[in-house]
């Protein structure tokens, strides 16, 4: 058994070259071989968001507070809200983060395929964010 204390493990701001605004990650939990999930809380202030990528073995999402958007390649961007449970498919190309005007935090949840968990790819351009 494990149990990690709340405040023991430091927030990070989200890299430049993965988001777009201002971010926030809270690491939650990484396990250790044979398991391979980990999980964080992100907090985007408003308008922030992730770069375009990829899992490779997909991500779940878990809106804890505010209003978000998601999209996936080709497909809409839908709203998010508190309680909203988002499944993303393995190497599914997407983005997420806070709507224009309001916060947004999730929970994300992903798991390691040969030590990697994400494919990050180009920035969403403020174009295909207004959408």
């Amino acid at each position: 058994m494990k149990i990690t204390r709340v405040g023991s493990q430091p927030s990070s701001k989200g890299p430049a070259d993965w988001f777009t605004g201002t971010v926030r990650i809270d690491p939650l939990f990484q396990t250790e071989a044979p398991a391979r999930v980990q999980g964080a809380s992100v907090t985007f202030e408003p308008a922030a968001r992730t770069a375009w990528h990829a899992h490779p073995l997909g991500q779940t999402l878990i809106v804890t507070s505010g209003v978000g958007r998601v999209q996936r390649e080709g497909g809409p961007i839908e709203e998010i809200r508190p309680g909203d449970i988002v499944w993303l498919a393995p190497n599914e190309k997407h983005w997420h983060g806070a709507s224009p005007t309001t916060s947004m935090t999730h929970i994300a949840i992903q798991e390691s395929l040969d030590g990697k968990v994400v494919e990050w790819l180009e920035k969403v351009s403020d174009e295909e964010y207004k959408k």
